[in-house]
């Protein structure tokens, strides 16, 4: 699979699997439907795998780590993300997690983004992933915590960047201002970008891909069914949109942009999966999938032959800015 490089060497392949499903989001993923994904994405050619200690309290670093460990440690890029440190607390039995994940509330969530919070925090995650170094590591979702972030949490990072145990340094984030000025005034290399450079939304397009262009630095987008209401070639009522009820108006602008994928042959998730790559800072897209069915369906939409003129009418029609590629 095609990859594109981030300026320290970093290979980041056109397609990456996102953990989240295999730390049990939602519900639970059984260990065949985790094999298959892992199974699954390298081999259609992806070698680009992406976790956090969030996403099932750790159980999804842990199961991600025994699945890649068949394959040897320089062929497949690994991310993770820090800043939201695992405490272990008191819980009863069969308490579950109240962040999302079916998993035992054996800890809770803390923004901490000092230097020791990050050096501890990335130092468990090698142990529970059971690899000596990381390609990427992310602060994650540092919205409220600036000053913090913004000193001592990417001044650890870069800290580990230097020793080695870390080849590549960023943030990931649900918008797109605070990212741009972490390019601006910080030295990173990339950013993981959610929900905010989509079929139907692209703020970046106004600070982070600009920012991200000047300063060589790459965008890994997630997201980019913005919840689920882009992932069906027809939007249900219901749908979500950033995971609360989706507005009837967009859910009426998402089925126009449907209507308009299927008079070039094409549909919506596919149409929103090749949107996502196709501005020149946007290195590569990470999606969430439970199974190896989700994972081919995800590289199938993304590999498929689009006619471009259906970029062209989508702009004609007002349903697309102009401009939105750069």
């Amino acid at each position: 699979m095609q990859a594109a490089q981030l300026r320290t060497g970093t290979p980041l392949t056109r397609f990456g699997l996102g953990g989240a499903q295999l730390g049990n989001l939602g519900r639970v993923t059984t260990d065949e439907q985790a094999h298959a994904a892992v199974d699954t994405t390298w081999a259609r050619g992806s070698r680009l795998f992406d976790t956090a200690p969030h996403y099932g309290l750790g159980y999804s670093e842990r199961r991600l780590g025994r699945l890649l460990a068949a394959h040897q440690r320089d062929a497949f890029v690994l991310s993770t993300k820090a800043g939201r440190t695992l405490v272990p607390q008191e819980h009863d039995e069969g308490q579950l997690d109240d962040g999302g994940f079916a998993v035992p509330a054996a800890y809770r969530r803390e923004f901490d983004f000092s230097r020791d919070a990050i050096l501890r925090g990335v130092e468990q995650s090698l142990e529970r992933l059971g690899v000596d170094r990381l390609d990427i590591v992310y602060l994650h979702d540092p919205d409220h915590h600036w000053e913090q972030a913004s000193t001592e949490g990417i001044g650890a990072l870069g800290e580990l960047r230097e020793q080695g145990v870390v080849t590549s340094i960023g943030v990931g984030m649900n918008q797109s201002a605070m990212p741009a000025r972490f390019i601006r005034e910080t030295d990173i290399d990339v950013v993981m970008l959610a929900g905010r450079f989509t079929l139907l939304e692209q703020g970046a397009t106004a600070d982070l891909l600009p920012a991200a262009l000047e300063h060589g630095v790459g965008i890994v987008n997630v997201g980019v069914y913005n919840s689920g209401l882009l992932a069906r070639p027809r939007v249900a009522p219901g749908a979500t949109y950033d995971y609360v009820p989706a507005p009837a108006a967009l859910i009426e602008r998402a089925n126009a942009i449907a209507e308009v994928c299927e008079e070039f042959g094409s549909d919506l998730p596919t149409a929103a999966m090749q949107f996502s790559l196709r501005h020149p800072a946007v290195s590569s897209v990470v999606l969430g999938c439970r199974d190896g069915e989700q994972v081919s369906e995800g590289i199938d939409r993304l590999e498929a032959t689009i006619d471009d003129a259906l970029w062209d009418a989508l702009i004609a029609r007002g349903l697309l800015p102009e401009g939105v590629f750069g």
